[in-house]
């Protein structure tokens, strides 16, 4: 299966269903009066993360998902069967965004759901709106559409520790040395060409996930070679090992170079906690490892952990994963610390005065007059335009919240177009 790990889809809830206009009529009852039922409740398209799912492969050729839609009410009060929900499940890490790129829900952990799209409410039936004045409507309302929305889905690698470093460095190899995974090595640039995770034991009771990301070259973060697709699922992770060919020509230019794509990269990363991985090491003598890491002292940060190991030969790999437990505990311990303070100055929020679902606005467009308001607009969704009785009641509601009188004070005369938004019109 291809790793795929960036998808557009196109999400519609279901619509919810029709209230009916129906009356009883049933022998030896004179006049029954109103039965119509109510119409069930469209299907929500939900998103659940799996730790079973590693991949958003599944959308690459399915780029709609469509919830069922409720049914509409029946005779004799019955109401609409609701529609199931639409689950989705999506790899843990998966991160949905909408058009202008606002997140609608981040799934960090198994099991985890978000509603995405809302269904539809149903339509009220004519039985709904019996009342001592009316005693038999013949109004009924449609059901509210679902939402309809373009998102984005976006995996990040839920990982605490991320190898980094040029193509053919080893970090293949170090993964499938120190963990269960067993990635594709060979001795050629981008081998790895996906991804690959796998659960490390640092010591008898304490495991952590350490996610191989591919190769960078210089201008990974601007689109060149692969490492642009895959900076992404660096952004999680809390300590990083960077991985260095002990026979690269120039080992502080193969540093600086990952540096460089780290830090120019859309989040900051190259000042994540680092490690550093001399890899390869197992043809050489002491005297030429220590003048590699000699030279690499002279770049690196003051109190960054360098290492010499042979992850082919398995050597310094049991070092390195100590530091590596270390480093990430005092990270843990740094983040939490963070949140504690966050959560300690947290400040009451600064309360402004916004627009109400019950607010309202009257403009005089072209050859009509126009009401927008989130309120009023959701009753002429639910309003069925064809049917007198159903625009009788919408110019009730009108008249109550105010907006008739708004609309005369306008100056609107017989035969002037309303149009309720983008919802529906009718004659005033």
């Amino acid at each position: 299966m291809n790793f795929i790990d960036k998808v557009e889809v196109l999400l519609t809830a279901g619509d919810g269903g029709n209230g009916l206009v129906s009356f009883r009529r049933e022998k030896f009852i004179d006049r029954g009066g109103p039965d119509g039922g109510d119409g069930g409740k469209g299907g929500d398209i939900i998103f659940q993360a799996s730790r079973n799912e590693n991949t958003l492969a599944a959308f690459r050729y399915k780029k709609e998902l469509t919830a069922e839609s409720g049914q509409s009410g029946g005779k004799r009060k019955k109401h609409g069967k609701s529609a199931p929900d639409l689950v989705v499940k999506v790899p843990t890490g998966t991160i949905i965004t909408d058009e202008h790129g606002v997140t609608l829900a981040d799934l960090t952990e198994d099991g985890q759901t978000a509603i995405v799209a809302k269904g539809g409410l149903g339509g009220y039936g004519n039985a709904h709106f019996i009342s001592s004045t009316r005693q038999a409507p013949k109004v009924a309302e449609k059901g509210e559409p679902g939402q309809r929305l373009r998102v984005q889905l976006e995996l990040k690698l839920i990982a605490d520790v991320g190898l980094v470093g040029l193509p053919n460095a080893g970090k293949s190899t170090l993964l499938s040395v120190v963990s269960n995974a067993r990635p594709e090595i060979g001795n050629y640039a981008f081998t790895t060409l996906t991804p690959n995770l796998g659960v490390v034991d640092l010591d008898e009771t304490t495991s952590t996930l350490f996610a191989d990301i591919p190769g960078l070259i210089e201008g990974a973060a601007e689109g060149k070679g692969l490492g642009d697709e895959f900076l992404r699922h660096v952004e999680r992770t809390l300590v990083l090992i960077h991985v260095i060919d002990a026979y690269t020509d120039d080992v502080t230019k193969a540093y600086q170079t990952i540096q460089d794509e780290l830090a120019a990269y859309r989040v900051d990363l190259s000042s994540r906690p680092q490690i550093i991985a001399l890899n390869k090491t197992e043809g050489l003598d002491q005297e030429i490892i220590a003048d590699l890491l000699g030279q690499l002292k002279k770049v690196v940060p003051k109190g960054t952990p360098l290492f010499a190991i042979s992850a082919q030969a398995h050597k310094g790999t049991k070092e390195l994963l100590y530091a590596v437990k270390d480093l990430l505990a005092a990270e843990k311990q740094k983040q939490a610390e963070l949140e504690a303070a966050r959560e300690e100055n947290h400040t009451m929020p600064v309360l402004t005065l916004e627009a109400t679902d019950d607010s309202w606005q009257v403009t005089r467009e072209e050859d009509a007059f126009v009401v927008r308001g989130t309120a009023i607009e959701r009753f002429a969704v639910r309003t069925d335009f064809a049917n007198p009785h159903g625009v009788a009641r919408l110019r009730d509601i009108m008249k109550k919240t105010g907006i008739l009188h708004e609309l005369q004070r306008q100056g609107i005369e017989a035969g002037d177009r309303i149009v309720i938004a983008d919802k529906g019109e009718f004659t005033y």
